[in-house]
Parts: structure tokens; C-alpha cells; sequence
């Protein structure tokens, strides 16, 4: 007896067909699991008030593989494939394909009922049998028992032979290598192939690789930016050249292919102290902006080549993330922070009023930076004393900078330093993109602002 009945059934589908309630709040409701709900509501919309009803069947070999078939062609979840074909538990569809990939369509013949045989019958063959001497057989006899034995000695040498637990995909690949030399029949025979297995096989070997084409994508994809890219922004490249991928397809082809993007070591630090007036923080760590020329960051970093160091000095605008200016320089003086502040005080429209946040390093404390701030009408912000964290947004830059430039590649000077820095600057703004932004590179997002779904 069935342990609900068809009413109880039908009411808990109707409450959850109503679209009032979730299936957690009508399992709730009704005292069932959630999963019982949504099996019930798939039964119901494929097979009507038939699919409710408890049965038991009994299935042969090609029916299940056909239900199998059927769920990997259309990438169907065991819940979907049970509810179509009104198979009553999914479970046995796990089953079913554990049992046909271990031993083939054979396996998905109906077991026998009752105990076991003690003593299994040995399988048939067709192996030529010895006779008493060889001086009876028949030349046909000798013939038919040569090809065997070549067959068989040409099987053992394919990978995997006729070893234990080598699986149907191997020996019908074995088959296949054979079939022009031999005899089909006994090939199958030999490798204890059923005739569809081996042809199910070859499908599946065919359709293997249907990622081929999207692998040559992400290969290049990753090659271009020199391993910059992980697997989101790939992706979001991928979708941007009208291609629809999962995030989660890629991050497997990626694992297959040992493609890995740059890890981002620890980057150096330094404080000097106070040196001069500070400035309250403005910014109070909301590195975002509604637009172009209102949140200004700033900062240095070092680079150390050969045992000579470069400064470099940028002006990030919080609105895209684009390095609007920057400068570099052998030796941290001030006129590298004046350099670049006069590039991009250039930039400021008539009525635009930024404020420029930075550390308390002794460049940004000196009275003649704040002079400049203050004749532009350009608001300072500090971070707190030794906080680095008060100006993430531009030590994350210098991370990325670092990972994706200056660590993987050995540099031989200075000079092709600096320039190297020139071309990954304009490569960040212009074709570095952001997943933040859409999925475009910071220059796009400010000249193009495209209403783009997200990724």
C-alpha cells in the first residue's frame, strides 16, 4: 500500500503549482521533503494524474539504455529523466549507468530473481578447440586456428589487453584498431563486446573532444593576455565574442589544460612617518565613484632591477579603475609625485572638483603638493596612519601589476622596465577587462557605457 495516497498527492502539487510557495514551504506545509515535492510536480507535468500513481515495471537492456541515452544527449539530471520516462525511483537510473559502464548493455539485462548459482556455468566460446593431434585437423581447422591465435596476440599488444578492469572504451578502441585485419565477429568475441557497446562506444569517442573548439578559444584567450587571465575573465571574453559559456566549464577546461593565472605574491611595504600636516580620510574606503573625475587614488611603489630600483607614481580614477596619469623615476624624489599630479590636474574639466586620496607618505605632506591640491580646488584625503587598507583600491593595482608584469618576466634594465610599464598601463586601461565593469576594459566603460548583462 502506498505510503500517500493520490489526493494528499494532488493537493500538495496544487500548492505548489500555485506559485505561492516554494517546494520548502509546501514540504513544510505537508509534512513531506522537498525533493518528494519537486518529484512529484515533474511526474505530474509530464504524465499527468498517471504519474502519481505507484507502479512496478520491469525494464529490458534497451529500454535503459535508451532512457540513458537520452539523459546524456540532452545533459538531463536524474530527477528530469525518471519524471519523462515515469521511472518511479532516479536512483535506479544511477544504477543503470554504473552497471553500463562497467560491463556494457549486458550488464543492463534484468537480474535474476532468487539466489545465485553456486557454480556459474563457464561462458561459451568458439575458441577453436585442440584436437588429439594436430595430424587429424583439417587444413580449414589449421587455418581458422592460426587466424585466432594472431587475433589474440595482436589484442594482447593493444593498452590494456585483455587485462582485468579494462574498460569497454579501451577494448572497443582495441577493436576498432584491429577490425581491418581481422575478424569482427571474433574480435567482439575476444574482448567480450557486445555489438551495440562497441558502436556506443565509438559514438562517445567521437563526441569526447565537443569542447575542442572552446579549449582552442581559452588557450588563446589566456596566451594573448600572457596568463593575466583567470577563469572569469576568460569566460567574460569568451561571452563578449558571442560565444555562451559557463564560468564553471571553463574553470574545468582550464584544470585540464594546467592553465593557472598569476598568483599575486606579497608586495613590498615602507613608512617613514609623519613628515608634515596629514588630511582627514574622506574616502572612508568606498572606492567607488558615479562618475569620471570626482575620487582620485594615489600612491608609490618600487620595482628593484639588477640591483637598480624605478618608482612608479599613478592616479587611479575610482570610477573605472583607469590610471588616468602616472609617472616613474630612478629615486623617489618629489618632482616624480609633482610630474605626475601636473598630468593629471590636465585632465580636470572647467567645475570638476576631485578629491585625491593617498597615504601618509612624506611626498603628499609637503607643503608645496597641498598648494597644488588646493589652487585646482582638488580635495586631500589620507589614510590612516600605517593603514594600508585605507587605500585598497591602488595597492590592488600594484598587486595585479606586479603579478601579471614585473614577476613573471626577468627584466635585464631599467629602461626596458619603464617601457614595459608604459605598454601593461595602456594594455590595462584599454584591453584589460573588469568584471566589475561589466565585463569591459576601464576606457570602454567610460567612453562606451554599454548596459551589458552581467556574465
Amino acid at each position: 500500500m502506498s505510503k500517500y495516497s493520490l489526493a494528499f498527492k494532488q493537493s500538495v502539487i496544487a500548492a505548489y503549482e500555485s506559485g505561492t510557495e516554494g517546494a520548502r514551504a509546501v514540504a513544510a506545509r505537508f509534512d513531506v521533503d522537498h525533493s518528494t515535492v519537486r518529484k512529484w510536480a515533474a511526474a505530474h507535468a509530464a504524465h499527468g494524474v498517471s504519474g502519481l500513481v505507484k507502479k512496478f515495471s520491469s525494464f529490458d537492456a534497451s529500454f535503459k539504455l535508451s532512457v540513458l541515452q537520452r539523459m546524456w544527449d540532452d545533459g538531463l539530471s536524474y530527477r528530469q529523466a525518471a519524471a519523462i520516462f515515469n521511472i518511479r525511483n532516479k536512483s535506479s537510473l544511477v544504477d543503470w549507468e554504473t552497471r553500463y559502464e562497467r560491463g556494457g548493455i549486458e550488464a543492463l539485462a534484468p537480474r535474476r530473481r532468487g539466489r545465485p548459482r553456486l557454480m556459474p556455468k563457464p561462458p561459451a566460446t568458439d575458441e577453436p578447440q585442440a584436437l588429439a593431434s594436430d595430424d587429424t585437423k583439417s587444413r580449414e581447422e589449421l587455418l581458422s586456428e592460426l587466424a585466432y591465435l594472431r587475433m589474440e596476440n595482436a589484442f594482447l599488444k593493444k593498452p590494456g589487453g585483455l587485462n582485468a578492469g579494462t574498460t569497454a572504451a579501451q577494448k572497443a578502441q582495441a577493436v576498432h584498431a584491429l577490425r581491418p585485419l581481422h575478424s569482427f565477429a571474433g574480435l567482439l568475441q575476444l574482448a567480450g563486446l557486445a555489438r551495440s557497446t562497441f558502436y556506443y562506444q565509438q559514438k562517445a569517442s567521437s563526441l569526447a573532444d565537443r569542447h575542442a573548439a572552446l579549449k582552442d578559444s581559452i588557450k588563446a584567450i589566456f596566451a594573448l593576455h600572457k596568463g593575466r587571465y583567470g577563469y572569469r575573465r576568460i569566460t567574460a571574453a569568451i561571452c563578449r565574442l558571442g560565444q555562451r559559456v559557463n564560468h564553471k566549464t571553463v574553470q574545468r577546461l582550464m584544470g585540464q589544460m594546467s592553465l593557472k593565472s598569476l598568483v599575486r605574491p606579497k608586495k613590498y611595504r615602507s613608512y617613514k612617518g609623519a613628515s608634515g600636516c596629514t588630511a582627514p580620510d574622506l574616502i572612508q574606503r568606498k572606492f567607488t565613484a558615479e562618475g569620471a573625475n570626482q575620487k582620485w587614488v594615489t600612491d608609490v611603489t618600487e620595482f628593484n632591477v639588477a640591483g637598480e630600483k624605478l618608482y612608479l607614481s599613478p592616479v587611479m580614477d575610482l570610477f573605472n579603475g583607469e590610471i588616468i596619469a602616472f609617472e616613474t623615476a630612478r629615486r623617489p624624489v618629489f618632482k616624480l609625485v609633482e610630474t605626475m599630479l601636473s598630468k593629471a590636474l590636465d585632465r580636470l574639466g572647467s567645475g570638476e572638483k576631485p578629491i585625491l586620496h593617498s597615504d601618509q607618505g612624506w611626498h603628499y605632506q609637503m607643503t608645496a603638493y597641498q598648494r597644488t591640491l588646493e589652487k585646482h580646488d582638488v580635495i586631500q584625503s589620507m589614510s590612516r596612519k600605517g593603514n594600508c587598507l585605507d587605500n585598497a583600491a591602488m595597492e590592488s593595482f600594484f598587486a595585479v601589476l606586479k603579478s601579471e608584469l614585473f614577476y613573471p618576466t626577468k627584466f635585464a634594465s631599467i629602461q626596458s622596465l619603464q617601457s614595459a610599464i608604459t605598454d601593461y598601463i595602456h594594455y590595462y586601461n584599454h584591453d584589460r577587462i573588469k568584471m566589475k565593469l561589466k565585463g569591459l576594459s576601464p576606457v570602454q566603460y567610460r567612453t562606451q557605457p554599454l548596459n551589458l548583462p552581467c556574465l
